[in-house]
């Protein structure tokens, strides 16, 4: 896996991957950006939710669970002080869908954050990370 940030002007980036998908990256003007861009921070808390809402939608899918709608919302407190480190993390699973298990959204996202998800492999030894659960019913 390889990846490449080019600087394009002031506090503004181009982030590429190998597939050559291209990622805005920027900050805020009070830090002398042009507010263009993703955090480099948003994008970890990003990819930890896509890491970790791939694994689930694929258990529910293998479980044959009737998924209709699917988020993880990740919510983060960072350090006062630099280098502003995540201090704690909640990541909130809302699962809708047509009789879906409780018991089989319980059982993914578990897998997901002690198995299979490498994003909260690392992430978790360093912050702690909090889940909640919400299943609604499709109307």
């Amino acid at each position: 896996m390889n990846v490449q940030v080019i600087w394009k002007e002031k506090m503004s980036f181009s982030g590429i991957d190998d597939s050559g998908f291209v990622l805005p990256l920027g900050t805020n003007e009070e830090s002398g950006g042009n507010n263009d861009g993703f955090r480099p921070l948003e994008l970890l808390l990003i990819g930890l939710a896509g890491c970790t809402g791939m694994d689930v939608i694929s258990i529910l899918e293998k479980k044959r669970q009737q998924v209709t709608g699917f988020n993880v919302s990740v919510h983060a407190e960072r350090a006062t002080d630099h280098p502003r480190v995540f201090t704690k993390i909640l990541m909130e699973y809302c699962v809708t869908g047509i009789e879906v298990d409780p018991d089989a959204v319980q059982r993914a996202v578990e897998l997901s954050n002690t198995k299979y998800c490498s994003a909260q492999a690392m992430l978790g030894k360093v912050v702690p990370i909090d889940v909640k659960i919400k299943i609604e019913e499709a109307a």
